[in-house]
């Protein structure tokens, strides 16, 4: 786990900033008019996301019947916030970025209290208390960091330089396929000696519930009738947890110091790409039909 910690706080944030940058360039200040003039997309997803999922996951937890200590590291990951890298399978799959960034920012404000209540809660109720978890402002300034002001640096740059942020769409949307290659190909190898270990613990629930997050974050906005892009920003933002962030908790010495409770977070950034990967590729291949806007 060590090892694997240098790449998800040293390498992981400074290339998803520079992902974020690249996102910026493709947004402009228009399109986060537009989600604040329908804001029934980002209330939906917030439900998802901070009642819908905890519920699910404890569900889950109590199902695979896992111990007391991975119980708690999963309903960790189930209240961490959407993760970056939300924003940049939704920029691959056709989904409203500008909505996902929105939800990251919100979502990341949210999780000061909600994430240490869930937290709380499991280990009072998987281990009979002992240990509690503060509210996390250090980790939200981190997402902002590094979702927002990448972000706003690229606006700014399509601005100033519309004609160079065009040309730059491409090359950067190949870049961020890999950069995702890359990021699996490093965690897998870096966890080769324990991940067989992992993958038996968690890796069946962890990959259950990544789909039904998608699934919920992407089926729930159509059936009210929220847009196609919108609902494809919705479930990659429900989808994919800040599996970063979890670690960070679960082996911060000051915080949970508890290594095991890290695995399903561990476990979970790396089995995710899979689904989320297979679900960008299906829907931005969906014939795109006129929708209304509600």
């Amino acid at each position: 786990m060590t090892s694997s910690s240098v790449v998800t706080t040293v390498f992981l944030p400074i290339a998803l900033g520079v992902i974020m940058l690249g996102l910026g360039m493709s947004l402009t200040v228009q399109d986060f008019k537009r989600v604040a003039q329908v804001p029934k997309a980002t209330i939906v997803a917030l439900v998802c996301q901070v009642l819908l999922l905890p519920a699910i996951c404890l569900g889950l937890v109590v199902l695979f019947d896992l111990s007391p200590t991975l119980a708690v590291g999963m309903m960790l990951l189930a209240a961490s916030p959407g993760g970056t890298t939300a924003n940049l399978f939704s920029h691959l799959a056709g989904g409203d970025v500008a909505l996902n960034i929105t939800l990251t920012a919100i979502n990341a404000v949210i999780a000061v209290i909600t994430l240490p209540i869930v937290v709380n809660l499991s280990l009072s109720g998987f281990m009979d208390g002992g240990e509690e978890l503060g509210l996390q402002f250090d980790k939200m300034l981190q997402v902002f960091a590094i979702v927002l002001v990448p972000v706003a640096i690229g606006m700014l740059v399509r601005r100033r330089f519309t004609a160079f942020a065009d040309r730059m769409l491409r090359p950067l949307k190949i870049a961020a396929i890999v950069f995702m290659v890359a990021t699996i190909a490093v965690a897998v190898f870096q966890e080769r000696a324990n991940i067989g270990g992992y993958l038996q613990a968690v890796g069946a629930i962890s990959l259950l519930f990544c789909v039904i997050s998608l699934s919920v974050g992407y089926a729930i906005p159509r059936l009210l009738r929220v847009n196609r892009r919108q609902a494809i920003a919705s479930s990659m933002e429900i989808g994919i947890h800040n599996s970063t962030l979890a670690i960070t908790i679960a082996l911060s010495p000051a915080l949970l110091n508890n290594p095991q409770m890290a695995v399903p977070a561990a476990v979970y950034g790396v089995v995710m790409f899979i689904p989320a990967g297979v679900f960008a590729y299906w829907v931005s291949r969906r014939p795109v039909q006129a929708e209304v806007t509600t």
